[in-house]
């Protein structure tokens, strides 16, 4: 029988689904499938992405760890690819790749003063809330009042933790640095500004609830923002998550503290639909002083456009959260206006040729972008997977594909690499951490540390 010797570089949960998917599927080959990933554990924006204070994310890790558990993968962590192991590495030891590599870099957002001082991409600030091993230990948060702009998920995580008190974290998986930073906040208002209406964001309802179940903290929606236009109450009409939505903001505007008055809360988490940033000033030291942004309206085709209603709210520091951007990999094609490996349904395409590259794939958001939940993932691997079976014919031919092959070549180099033996470790080690306060675990945050435990050293 024909043996597939794939390489997968990106442990988070494209790359481990792809691997599941493979093994699982009705097929006329072998497979033997190798995980590489940068960081020392795995799981990717499971584990560095998604705010702590999400347990239905513990259902989706526990499905992964269930894939990695079996035994027919083998992980090789803190691997750097195009440095600890290279494209012609692969070519000389396997037949094929996927690349999940993710997408992990904020987008731009162009507007004056968005390099100011105390301005901040999402992508950032969730790393370091996270634990990422690879950010600083510290985040200065020195302003009572903060603006978030995006009106999806990422940006109601953010809005969330920069309102909450820090003593409702300790039964998350909060990192210890996180919390001290966190427990001497001085912020008191969050603001979130949103381009469009309250029935088009991008939100999901779950999301929208848990914000609204904030401890001490008022929500602050403006009857203004609530006078739907005819799209607007046929999106209400006709869509369930929608409808869903609505339902919540419109609870929140009966509540004491909407429109900003009478709240009894000592923190306030502000909506600002129909509002369009347009400039960050700064004081004399270049750091963010306010955010000046336009009213906006519906344009009567699907779009909205500018008032000329100029508004300005103070704050010392703004986060952007309008999208996530992949990162170019060293000899791979890349797509630098979208952020993508430029690809046909999962096959690598030539950034010259526009033609298929024979032996390389990719999947989840490196693939089609940052769209999309979890969920959608397991269908876009699909889709790859299938391709890459279909392939036989196109594969690379190996000059060295046995499995004993990549230890020594890694140990060659020097990499100390992690593997899943060494992912229990710290997996048990983090939770060990976390007993004796009653935690379920207490990350372990420096690299170094991660690959001690991990190594058993």
């Amino acid at each position: 029988m024909t043996k597939l010797r794939l390489a997968i570089v990106g442990a988070g949960p494209a790359g481990i689904y792809a691997a599941d998917i493979l093994l699982k599927m009705e097929r006329s080959f072998d497979v033997s499938i190798d995980l590489f990933e940068h960081l020392p554990a795995p799981y990717g924006l499971v584990r560095y992405g998604v705010a702590p204070d999400h347990p239905r994310i513990k259902g989706v890790i526990t499905a992964l760890r269930g894939v990695l558990d079996r035994g027919d993968i083998r992980i090789f962590g803190n691997v750097h690819f195009g440095t600890d192991i290279t494209l012609d590495d692969l070519k000389h030891h396997y037949n094929a790749v996927i690349f999940s590599t993710g997408a992990v870099r904020d987008a731009s957002l162009d507007i004056p003063g968005i390099d100011g001082k105390g301005s901040f991409g999402a992508a950032d600030f969730v790393s370091w809330f996270d634990g990422h091993p690879d950010v600083p230990r510290t985040w200065e948060l020195d302003s009572a009042s903060v603006g978030v702009v995006g009106n999806g998920n990422v940006a109601l995580d953010i809005s969330r933790i920069l309102a909450k008190h820090a003593v409702d974290l300790l039964p998350t998986e909060v990192p210890q640095n996180v919390y001290e930073v966190l427990e001497g906040s001085p912020v008191t208002d969050v603001h979130v500004f949103g381009r469009r209406g309250p029935a088009q964001v991008k939100f999901t309802p779950l999301e929208l609830r848990e914000l609204g179940e904030l401890r001490d903290v008022d929500m602050v929606v403006y009857d203004e923002d609530f006078d739907y236009d005819q799209a607007s109450l046929d999106a209400i009409a006709s869509n369930k998550q929608v409808k869903v939505i609505d339902r919540v903001l419109q609870s929140w505007r009966q509540r004491p503290g909407a429109n900003g008055e009478g709240g009894e809360a000592s923190r306030r988490l502000h909506l600002h639909f129909w509002a369009n940033p347009i400039e960050l000033t700064t004081d004399a030291d270049g750091r963010v002083a306010s955010l000046k942004y336009e009213r906006t309206r519906p344009d009567g085709v699907g779009g909205i456009e500018g008032t000329g209603e100029i508004r300005e709210i103070p704050m010392g520091q703004f986060y952007r959260a309008v999208g996530y951007f992949g990162s170019p990999l060293d000899g791979v094609p890349f797509d630098e206006h979208h952020g993508v490996i430029p690809n046909h349904e999962g096959q690598v395409l030539s950034a010259e040729s526009n033609e298929i590259v024979p032996g390389m794939y990719a999947t989840g958001w490196i693939k089609r972008g940052p769209v999309g939940l979890i969920g959608h993932t397991k269908s876009d691997a699909m889709e790859t997977v299938q391709h890459l079976a279909a392939d036989q014919g196109s594969w690379w031919q190996p000059v060295e594909p046995g499995e004993d092959a990549i230890p020594a070549l890694l140990e060659s180099r020097g990499v100390a690499w992690t593997d899943l033996e060494g992912w229990h470790r710290l997996d048990q080690h983090e939770m060990a951490l976390g007993e004796p306060e009653g935690r379920e675990r207490i990350k372990v945050v420096p690299r170094e540390e991660m690959v001690r435990v991990s190594r058993g050293e």
